[in-house]
């Protein structure tokens, strides 16, 4: 059996709903420098260098699936065999992204998360700007529920946590690989995706990025700034139906260190500067 963590899993791919699907895909395709790849009218593929996000017919600013990724079949099962020990509840989920044996889970505010193996289909080269899907952040009425789940149920890493003066969390950054978080969570008054974010690497490529949206007229919502947890440079932007997107750079990489405790400030979210507060 193997925690997420000793898994080494990644995020590789999210699925979207938009009643506009192809308006949205327009949009990732020119300012998220992806390839569309239309489907048929309720499902549109955009492929970019280790990124990819699909996108289809529903509700705006609704997040389907998260879809994770094990390097190793053997790893997969042992992971899944960690689920199986905790009771966690498992369901097959067969998708064109993986080969055959992948399974999804819903985390408590119903997040569906997804784990397999690519299909041999899915290791081709894209061209465009540096900047792998990197991490996705739940918003929640319970970030301890949250916690409580990925990190003991799915065998994530709590590294950071933002505590209110109450002492009730305000967010919570887990990691399943060596990476500072792959999936976090904020409080809020709403349930669903907070924002996803893409790893530019340096911050020149967050240089290059910003140039690049303002070759689309995109503005920037927050940033540049830095981050108290995870140390990472990022900017902000809006897609065309509302989804916060982070380009971010530099982030922290963790090897088992303790767990950080932040206070709930302006500055833990931007060391730089004014910050976007969730609660």
């Amino acid at each position: 059996m193997l925690t997420a963590v000793q898994a080494d899993l990644y995020l590789h791919h999210l699925e979207i709903q938009s009643d506009n699907p192809l308006g949205l895909a327009k949009f990732y395709s020119s300012v998220m420098s992806m390839k569309l790849n239309k489907i048929n009218n309720k499902k549109i593929i955009c492929n970019g260098p280790s990124r990819k996000i699909i996108i289809t017919k529903g509700n705006n600013k609704t997040l389907s699936y998260a879809g994770m990724v094990c390097r190793s079949e053997k790893n997969l099962a042992r992971f899944k065999s960690f689920l199986v020990q905790n009771q966690v509840q498992i369901k097959e989920f067969k998708s064109e992204i993986y080969k055959n044996g992948s399974f999804s889970i819903l985390d408590p505010d119903d997040n569906q998360i997804c784990f397999g193996i690519l299909s041999d289909n899915e290791k081709l080269l894209f061209d465009g700007i540096n900047g792998p899907l990197q991490h996705v952040t739940f918003s929640s009425f319970n970030v301890e529920a949250f916690q409580e789940f990925y990190e003991k149920k799915l065998g994530f890493q709590v590294t950071d946590r933002v505590v209110k003066t109450d002492g009730t969390l305000a967010t919570c950054f887990t990691t399943s690989n060596h990476e500072h978080h792959t999936i976090a969570c904020f409080r809020s008054d709403k349930k669903g995706i907070d924002h996803h974010s893409y790893e530019a690497g340096e911050w020149d490529h967050i240089k290059t990025w910003c140039d690049h949206f303002a070759s689309h007229d995109i503005q920037l919502m927050w940033g540049p700034g830095r981050h108290g947890p995870g140390n990472n440079l990022f900017v902000f932007i809006e897609d065309a139906d509302g989804n916060w997107i982070e380009i971010s750079a530099e982030l922290e990489t963790v090897h088992g260190r303790p767990i950080k405790n932040w206070p709930q400030t302006e500055r833990t979210l931007n060391l730089w500067g004014k910050a976007i507060m969730r609660s």
